[in-house]
């Protein structure tokens, strides 16, 4: 096993809102998937690298409880900017973890999920 983390999901209410939210914000295109029972939109990734979307489907709701996962950012201070300017909102931080482990802050996205970003030494 090379990770105990395989796939994730963010849930969201509004997808084009999110999806408006979130491609600026990291500065990427999602891939739209339609499932019968979910709506996608797959944040890109390289096998056998961990793989996560957003997701709206019956059953889940956006939320500031729970867990918490954390996405790669190169800066940090500029994504907290992105998010600011996309319309949502820095909850925590930037923190400097120290141990050469990196910089993280949280915020509240446009669904009104918790996400976390993190900013490698």
């Amino acid at each position: 096993m090379k990770s105990i983390i395989n796939w994730f999901e963010i849930p969201v209410a509004d997808m084009e809102r999110a999806i408006a939210f979130y491609e600026p914000v990291m500065q990427m295109s999602l891939r739209r998937e339609k499932m019968d029972c979910a709506d996608l939109a797959v944040f890109p990734y390289d096998e056998p690298a961990t793989g996560g979307a957003l997701a709206k489907f019956d059953g889940i709701t956006p939320s500031t409880q729970g867990a918490i996962i954390y996405l790669h950012t190169a800066d940090l201070a500029a994504s907290l900017e992105r998010v600011t300017t996309a319309g949502g909102e820095c909850v925590f931080g930037p923190l400097d973890l120290g141990q050469n482990i990196g910089t993280i802050a949280l915020f509240t996205d446009s669904e009104g999920n918790r996400v976390g970003l993190h900013q490698p030494v």
